[in-house]
């Protein structure tokens, strides 16, 4: 970096201890727990406002389908079902009439059977069987009577059954004519209610989310910053679902899509700004890191300096390489690709010390490097 960018970066700021592992584990659980909860509790707020009735379709249809349309059709469908269970009644009886035919049958047949036998050894029926086979015969007459009866009591009631259904469907072709601008009312005033439900819900979430992002921005540094992170993450989301539970799939795309692009467009500049003026946290870090691989912070040429003077190595292959063990003085140290003094006297100990580092490896003491 040259003396330009350098002066325009922050003042260093006072370093912070990690903490141990267990405690950044247990904030950054903790920041999840939270962010779910705060999650819960927006839920409840978007519940509640999505509780709001909307319009009712039923009085909405009365006021465009005739009353005496719809009396006429309930009175049909009575009438329909009336006749079905009549039918269902007179097909039963039927049925069990041919029960006792077909068993009257079977006797007369058996008694025919009897009668046979006795002509051809010349015996006669007796009173009682000749009057059993009179009985049954008549019995089983008057069953296919009843029969014949039923069945065509059955044809009448279907044929009653046909013409009111025809009489209902005519009914129903008027009435569903007078339900379309029911229904075209309906989804109007439905869309103007859900457009008033999201507009609640966003009413609240946004400034929330609002809020939230200000604090981010402003609060990156404070301990408290994982609370606000929670807050941000749990709104965004919930913001996301409310649009894409209310507006179309098409706009929520377009939303989407400018949402991602001003999202990645203000990384961007951010890394943008990272680079071109370095805050003394990040430059420091930077620095340190440099150091830590023997190349220049500035430029990344390899600092050939004591045993490295003669080999070669990349920020890849610093640590695969074999270095020297040879004792070699210690002493100031001039990038010879951009010219950066990376190792000088210190002034207190007089011992060659980092000429970007804030303080002295021998004695410790501090010098401003940015």
């Amino acid at each position: 970096m040259n003396g330009t960018q350098t002066k325009q970066a922050e003042t260093p700021a006072k370093p912070r201890p990690k903490g141990p592992w267990i405690s950044r584990f247990a904030i950054s659980c903790f920041t999840v727990v939270l962010a779910v909860l705060i999650f819960w509790l927006l839920g409840f707020f978007v519940r509640d406002i999505r509780s709001i009735r909307g319009p009712d379709y039923f009085e909405i249809e009365k006021q465009h389908v005739e009353k005496r349309l719809v009396d006429e059709s309930a009175s049909l469908d009575k009438r329909i079902r009336e006749l079905s269970r009549r039918i269902d009644t007179e097909k039963e009886t039927q049925r069990l009439v041919g029960d006792s035919s077909q068993n009257l049958q079977q006797t007369i047949n058996q008694l025919l059977e009897l009668q046979r036998l006795g002509l051809e050894k010349n015996m006669t029926l007796s009173q009682a069987e000749q009057s059993n086979f009179t009985n049954s015969l008549s019995l089983f007459l008057d069953n296919q009577k009843k029969y014949q009866g039923l069945n065509q009591t059955i044809v009448d009631l279907l044929d009653q059954k046909r013409t009111l259904e025809d009489a209902k469907s005519s009914c129903g072709q008027k009435m569903e004519e007078q339900r379309k601008p029911a229904r075209d009312e309906f989804e109007r005033l439905n869309r103007r209610h859900k457009i008033r439900l999201a507009a609640c819900q966003l009413a609240i979430l946004i400034p929330i989310l609002a809020v939230a992002v200000f604090l981010i921005m402003r609060k990156r540094r404070s301990i408290y910053f994982p609370l606000f992170l929670a807050l941000a993450a749990s709104s965004l989301i919930k913001v996301g679902l409310v649009i894409h539970e209310y507006f179309p799939t098409r706009a929520f795309k377009y939303v989407l899509i400018a949402a991602l692009i001003l999202v990645v467009a203000r990384i961007l500049v951010y890394f943008i700004h990272t680079i071109a003026f370095p805050k003394a946290q990040w430059l420091m870090k930077q620095y340190r890191e440099a150091y830590e691989r023997f190349l220049c912070p500035v430029c990344e040429y390899p600092i050939r300096m004591g045993p490295r003077r003669f080999l070669f190595w990349t920020r890849r292959t610093v640590n695969k390489m074999v270095v020297p063990t040879e004792q070699a003085a210690e002493e100031p140290y001039t990038c010879p690709s951009c010219g950066a003094t990376l190792f000088e006297e210190c002034p207190s100990c007089h011992h060659v010390r980092h000429s970007l580092l804030p303080h002295c490896k021998s004695c410790g003491a501090q010098k401003e490097t940015i």
